[in-house]
C-alpha cells in the first residue's frame, strides 16, 4: 500500500467518523469495538456542546463590555455567573446522576428503564428550581451586595441578576436533558441544542442590548433576556427530540408519573454529586468576593473577564472528559471493567493534549484575547495577570476533569465530593485568604491559589482512581 493510499484511507475514516459524531449515530455499541472511535464519537459533539455553553457568558461579556459604565456591567455579569455556578452545580449534579443511570441501563440493554429514569430526574429538577427562581427574583440586589459589588454597581445590575436566576429552570433542563442524551450515547442532540440556543443568543444580544428599529435598547437587561430566550428555545428542541425523535430513548407521558423508588435512587447518586459541585462553586464565590473586596470594582471586573475566558477553554475540555462518564457507565453496565479503564486512559490522553495547547495559546496571546472583550485599561491589566497565572495549571485541570467524570459516570459520586471538600474548602480558600490578606498580595494571591489547589485535587484524584472503588459501585 502506497503512502498516498494510506493517507487517503486515514482521512476517509476520519471524516466518516466525524460525520457520524455530528449526526448522532446511536447504532454504535460503546461496549465493543474501537475505544478510540468510541471516544471520538462522544467527544466531538460533547466538546462542541461545552464550547457553546461557554459562549453564552462570552457573548454577554463582549456586548456589555462596550456599554457605558462597562466596569459595573462586567462586574454584574461576572458576579451573577459566580452565583449561577450554584445552579450549574445542581444542574450538573442531576445531569451526572441521569447520565450514570441512563448509561448503566443502556449498557444492560434496557432502554425503557433508561427513559423512565431520565423522566424522574426532570421531575426532581422542576421541584428544586421553583424555589431557586423565587429566591433569586426577590433577593437579587442583596446577592450582588453580598458578593462584594458596590451599592452603585448593585443598583445598576440587579435586574440582570433577577432575570438570570429567575430563569434557572432553563439552565437546569438544558444540562439535565443533555445528560440524558449523553447517557444514551447520543451526544449529537446535546450539542445541537446548545448550538441552537447560542445562535439565538448571539442574534438577540445586540438587538436587545442596543435596540433595533421598533425594539428599544434594554442595555444590560437585554443581555439577560437574550440568554434566557436562547436557552428556552434550546430546551424546546430537546423536548421535541425526547418525544418525537428516532433515538434509542422513547418517552411516553406515563413515564412522568412520580416513581419514588427511582427518584430515591437518583437522589442517592445526585446528592453527593450536587454537593461536590456546590463545594467547588462556593469556593469560586468566595474567591470572587475576596477579589472584589481587595481589588475593588476594576479588580473584580478584571478577574471576571479572565475567568469567563478561562471557562471558554475549560468547558470544551470538560465536554471531552464527559466521554469518560458515558463509556465508564455503559461498560460497567456490560461488565466490561478492563474496557472501562482503557476508555479513561484514552480520554485523559486526548484531554492533556488539548489543555497543553490551550495553555500555550493563553500564555502567548492572553493580552490580545483580553483586549477584545474590554476597553478599560485597568480591567485589562488585572485580567491579563489573572489569565496567565490561572492557565499554568491547565494540564492538571484536564486530567482532573477526566477522573471526576470517571467516578461520577460509575456512580461513585462520594469520592470526588470528598476530594473537592478538602481541595477547595480546606486548601484553596485558606490559601487564597492568607496570600491575599496576610501577605497583602490582593487579587494576585487569589490567582495563585487557583492552579495550586487544582493541581493538588488532581493528584488526589489519581490516588483514589488507582484504589479502584469506582469499579465496584452498584447503580
Amino acid at each position: 500500500m502506497t503512502e498516498t493510499t494510506i493517507k487517503k484511507s486515514f482521512f476517509s475514516k476520519f471524516f466518516t467518523t466525524l460525520k457520524q459524531a455530528l449526526k448522532g449515530d446511536e447504532s454504535f455499541d460503546y461496549t465493543s469495538g474501537s475505544i478510540k472511535k468510541a471516544v471520538i464519537l462522544l467527544a466531538i459533539p460533547m466538546v462542541l456542546e461545552m464550547m457553546m455553553e461557554s459562549v453564552f457568558a462570552l457573548v454577554d461579556l463582549y456586548f456589555v463590555g462596550h456599554l457605558e459604565h462597562s466596569s459595573f456591567a462586567i462586574q454584574t455579569v461576572g458576579l451573577t455567573e459566580s452565583v449561577l455556578t450554584v445552579i450549574y452545580s445542581l444542574a450538573i449534579g442531576m445531569s451526572m446522576a441521569a447520565t450514570a443511570v441512563v448509561a448503566r441501563r443502556i449498557g444492560e440493554k434496557d432502554p425503557i428503564a433508561a427513559a423512565k429514569a431520565g423522566m424522574q430526574a426532570i421531575i426532581v429538577a422542576f421541584v428544586i428550581n421553583s424555589l431557586m427562581s423565587i429566591f433569586g427574583i426577590i433577593y437579587a440586589k442583596d446577592i450582588l451586595l453580598f458578593m462584594g459589588a458596590s451599592a452603585e454597581a448593585a443598583e445598576h445590575g440587579f435586574r440582570f441578576t433577577q432575570i438570570m436566576i429567575g430563569s434557572s429552570l432553563c439552565i437546569m433542563l438544558l444540562f439535565l436533558i443533555n445528560g440524558i442524551f449523553r447517557g444514551a450515547g447520543n451526544a449529537a442532540i446535546a450539542m445541537k441544542s446548545l448550538w441552537i440556543a447560542n445562535i439565538c443568543n448571539i442574534i438577540l444580544c445586540p438587538i436587545l442590548i442596543n435596540g433595533f428599529g421598533p425594539i428599544p435598547a434594554f442595555g444590560l437587561v437585554g443581555a439577560a433576556l437574550a440568554t434566557t430566550i436562547g436557552r428556552s428555545i434550546g430546551v424546546l428542541y430537546q423536548v421535541y427530540h425526547l418525544f418525537f425523535g428516532n433515538g434509542i430513548l422513547k418517552i411516553k407521558i406515563p413515564y412522568f408519573a412520580p416513581d419514588f423508588t427511582q427518584i430515591k435512587a437518583l437522589v442517592k447518586i445526585a446528592a453527593p454529586g450536587i454537593l461536590q459541585f456546590v463545594i467547588a462553586s462556593c469556593s469560586w464565590i468566595f474567591l470572587a468576593q475576596l477579589v472584589a473586596t481587595t481589588g475593588g470594582d476594576h479588580g473584580s471586573a478584571g478577574y471576571q473577564t479572565a475567568l469567563r475566558i478561562m471557562m471558554f477553554f475549560i468547558l470544551p475540555a470538560w465536554g471531552l472528559s464527559n466521554a469518560a462518564a458515558t463509556l465508564v457507565g455503559q461498560n460497567l453496565g456490560a461488565k466490561q471493567i478492563e474496557r472501562a479503564e482503557k476508555s479513561v486512559y484514552t480520554t485523559a490522553r486526548y484531554n492533556v493534549i488539548f489543555m497543553a495547547s490551550i495553555m500555550i495559546i493563553t500564555l502567548a496571546f492572553g493580552q490580545y484575547i483580553i483586549s477584545f472583550f474590554t476597553n478599560d485599561d485597568q480591567v485589562k491589566t488585572i485580567a491579563i495577570e489573572a489569565l496567565q497565572i490561572m492557565s499554568i495549571g491547565f494540564i492538571f485541570y484536564g486530567i482532573g476533569m477526566v477522573l471526576i467524570n470517571t467516578f461520577n459516570g460509575a456512580g461513585d459520586t462520594w469520592t470526588p465530593t470528598g476530594i473537592n471538600f478538602f481541595g477547595f474548602w480546606l486548601f484553596q480558600i485558606p490559601l487564597a485568604f492568607v496570600l491575599a490578606k496576610h501577605f497583602n498580595m490582593g487579587p494576585t494571591g487569589v490567582f495563585i491559589a487557583i492552579p495550586v489547589a487544582e493541581t493538588a485535587i488532581t493528584l488526589a484524584g489519581i490516588f483514589f482512581y488507582k484504589r479502584g472503588k469506582w469499579k465496584r459501585v452498584q447503580v
